[in-house]
């Protein structure tokens, strides 16, 4: 999977794809360097990120996606908006990935199970602004296996068919390094426990940088 984000606050690329025909070119270079698929998001979900108002995740994520399922490009669309997840699908996409596993919005579930599409639930706890103060664990690996159970199994009972349910462990969201570093080693565990194929959003996230943290302790982009 390749990430296009359309925005200009993005953890690791803000503002370097904002422009839509930048968007549409760097998804179609992730495509020539091997991608099988194109995540297309219009909103930041770093930590202490704000929410974008609908119409304009719209005004970034649509045309990016209708240009690229234009030029025969596999296309998700990240957003934590059905609106958006609808008109995304309508546009070509075909796979939703919704950071909030269909949490931030009620209507998201239906829209995705009405279209027969492909849906990633992640591993979440809340809203950007805050999710850094839930990142408070007994035992991680069977938390978020256990959290990520009930979160398919709304999925589930709302329509989608358990077939196209994809799950994401969440990497840095609501996370420390060392939480992330565990569900990493236990993403065997994950897929045997839940019987779901796994989505592992691991690039250039703050805990590979930290393992990778030079004599300085600066960690290098990872």
């Amino acid at each position: 999977m390749g990430v296009v984000n359309v925005t200009p606050d993005s953890f690791s690329d803000g503002g370097r794809w904002f422009d839509p025909k930048a968007a549409v070119e760097h998804g179609l270079d992730l495509v020539t360097r091997g991608a099988d698929l194109v995540d297309v998001g219009g909103e930041s979900t770093r930590p202490g990120a704000t929410r974008v108002d609908e119409a304009e995740e719209l005004r970034r994520v649509l045309p990016v996606v209708q240009e690229l399922t234009a030029a025969g490009v596999l296309v998700s669309v990240d957003t934590m908006r059905a609106s958006v997840a609808g008109q995304a699908l309508a546009a070509g996409a075909t796979l939703v990935n919704d950071v909030s596993g269909g949490r931030a919005d009620p209507a998201m579930v239906p829209v995705v199970a009405e279209a027969g599409a492909p849906f990633v639930v992640m591993h979440w706890r809340g809203r950007s602004l805050d999710m850094n103060d839930r990142a408070v664990y007994g035992d991680v690996v069977p938390e978020v296996i256990g959290e990520l159970r009930a979160a398919v199994d709304r999925a589930v009972s709302g329509g989608i068919a358990a077939e196209r349910i994809i799950v994401d462990p969440g990497l840095g969201f609501a996370k420390q390094a060392g939480h992330d570093l565990a569900l990493v080693a236990a993403l065997g565990r994950l897929r045997g426990e839940l019987g779901l194929p796994v989505l592992v959003a691991a690039s250039r996230k703050r805990f590979l940088g930290r393992v990778l943290a030079g004599a300085q302790d600066a960690p290098p982009p990872a």
